[in-house]
């Protein structure tokens, strides 16, 4: 994560970084004010892309011992004696989250392009 905002920082031009400087900001005022709002258009694609590859891989830390999504859906199919049900329920319920995720993410980077024009 901290890749994604030193390369969305980075990609601002050097001329706006001295703009800024000229107009006597300081260094916190130019990064609120001049360098974040437009680093935010490159850093807000990546990282709703990471959130939503968190959440796929989350079925990976029930190695851990952690209560996940595939765990409970494991134990209770087995408790149940209906696998594929809890199963399928699990794996729509992991599809309605990246949808979820995906459509915030879509919905965000819409406002900062309209914001860019």
């Amino acid at each position: 994560m901290t890749e994604i905002f030193r390369a969305g920082i980075q990609s601002i031009p050097k001329g706006k970084w001295d703009a800024a400087r000229a107009l006597g900001l300081s260094h916190g005022m130019m990064m609120r004010l001049v360098i974040l709002p437009q680093a935010l258009r490159v850093i807000i694609p990546p990282t709703g892309n990471q959130f939503i590859a968190m959440l796929k891989d989350s079925s990976l830390v029930s190695v851990v011992g952690v209560w996940e999504l595939t765990y409970v859906a494991t134990t209770e199919g087995q408790r149940e004696f209906r696998h594929m049900e809890m199963l399928i329920s699990a794996s729509v319920i992991y599809w309605l989250l990246s949808m979820v995720l995906e459509v915030m993410q879509s919905r965000i980077e819409r406002r900062f392009r309209r914001s860019a024009r």
